[in-house]
């Protein structure tokens, strides 16, 4: 990328990373899926995005109904369909990038539990914050591009939904993973680029 040291940041970050999982979380429209695909593509990694499996004909009615709506979905339900993910064949040896994965506290040890298990132990949880205001912004824009496909949670009446989700029940997650000493806190309103640098330093300084 240009920038002074950035390979032998990779090579570090890969080194400490091994076959383990990052975890992002922010509120919508925060770029998670977007700095998961990156951070992916640097690390030779796989993206499991727990929305993107919920969301996949796979998943009983009444649970999709629960996303649409803009809320989260039954913990049972939701550790029963996404957690054996991590142990398909085909991801073993990769590192596990997920995007919200254990949204709802209390979650936390199914997903601790689950990516230990299958080789993939949690390494570090990326907390991307942007404002209200901007969730709104970056939400309008995604309307004008239409480049988010047919998504009924992303209408405008359930944003209010998502946000009171995220911080009834999402930012106790984040807090447990802080108190664990594996949260880092990110400012996700710059460019994507700045992000995802302010994403690698932060994460060489826990693997030096």
């Amino acid at each position: 990328m240009g920038i002074p040291g950035y390979e032998t940041k990779i090579t570090q970050i890969k080194t400490w990373l091994g076959s383990g999982a990052l975890n992002i979380f922010g509120l919508p429209f925060a770029g998670k899926d977007t700095h998961a695909r990156e951070l992916a593509s640097i690390f030779d990694g796989v993206v499991i995005g727990g929305g993107d499996i919920l969301r996949s004909k796979h998943t009983p009615s009444h649970v999709q109904e629960h996303i649409k709506s803009g809320a989260l979905a039954p913990t049972d339900e939701y550790l029963r369909i996404v957690l054996p993910y991590f142990s398909r064949k085909e991801l073993i040896g990769k590192p596990l990038i997920l995007s919200s994965v254990g949204r709802w506290h209390g979650e936390e040890a199914g997903v601790l539990e689950a990516t230990a298990e299958s080789g993939h132990p949690l390494r570090q949880v990326i907390y991307l914050e942007i404002s209200d205001d901007e969730m709104r912004r970056r939400w309008q824009a995604a309307q004008e591009l239409k480049d988010r496909g047919e998504r009924r949670d992303d209408a405008e009446h359930v944003l209010d939904t998502r946000l009171e989700e995220f911080r009834s029940k999402t930012m106790p997650v984040l807090d447990f993973y802080k108190d664990q000493g594996m949260l880092i806190e990110t400012d996700g309103m710059p460019g994507r680029q700045e992000v995802l640098h302010a994403i690698i330093d932060q994460l060489y300084l826990r693997a030096v």
